[in-house]
């Protein structure tokens, strides 16, 4: 089995080096885009525009390489699921993390999670557009979703699928957590420069699809939430810094 299991990360497999991750990421330049929708769940109401300053997110979701190191170096408790091959490839994105622990990752790698507004901007692009490629339905080439795999797909594994800013993955493969509480109203009011999600709430939001996701699931502006402790075999994450 080798390298195979995040165990066996924890035990010196992949790089020895010590200090934060240096992992790829891409720059979104300042500017407005349009968040959200007037046609689907009023969660996501209404298309308003959103002016964001510039930031960097991660190209890829973290992978169960790197958040093996962050375990190692830290005693960290590993994740869900570890005990999981199917899940467990080292270049694959890692799952069974809280809200919490994703959080401690990002602290950890000198970054922080996406805000929700960072996130949809990333997948999305500046001008609207309903999933990561533009607005052509999802097939097979694009993205890891509909059940095709049964598992996340490496990082990086459909090129075809990318956002206009480059990063991988924001439609299927794994579900990301971002840092912001979840309200069903908050599109209504919410500020149109910087919006940090609500200031309290029970859930937090998490976006993008998976493996397991039919169409509707795996839009841009598709909103989920769950209460921070959780977890789940299909639920990642990746960093934003700026």
């Amino acid at each position: 089995m080798g390298c195979l299991l995040i165990l066996a990360l924890f035990w010196g497999c992949g790089d020895s080096s010590t200090g934060s991750i240096v992992a790829e990421m891409v720059d979104v330049p300042a500017g407005a885009f349009v968040m959200g929708t007037d046609q689907y769940g009023r969660d996501e109401r209404p298309a308003h525009a959103v002016f964001l300053d510039g930031y960097q997110i991660d190209r890829f979701e973290v992978t169960n390489r790197e958040y093996g190191r962050f375990v190692g170096e830290t005693g960290h408790e590993p994740p869900g699921f570890a005990g999981e091959e199917t899940v467990n490839g080292v270049d694959q994105p890692v799952v069974g993390v809280t809200w919490f622990d994703a959080g401690a990752y990002c602290e950890w790698a000198g970054k922080r999670l996406c805000s929700e507004a960072e996130w949809e901007k990333a997948a999305r692009g500046p001008d609207g557009r309903l999933y990561p490629w533009g607005n052509e339905a999802p097939t097979d080439g694009r993205l890891n979703f509909n059940g095709q795999q049964g598992r996340p797909a490496p990082v990086g594994s459909y090129p075809e699928g990318n956002s206009p800013y480059g990063t991988a993955d924001m439609a299927g493969n794994v579900w990301e957590w971002v840092a912001d509480w979840y309200r069903p109203d908050y599109y209504q009011n919410s500020p149109d420069r910087n919006p940090k999600g609500p200031d309290t709430g029970a859930f937090r939001v998490y976006r993008g699809g998976s493996w397991r996701n039919g169409a509707p699931a795996v839009r841009g502006n598709e909103r989920g939430r769950l209460a921070p402790i959780r977890s789940g075999i299909d639920i990642g994450f990746r960093c934003c810094r700026g």
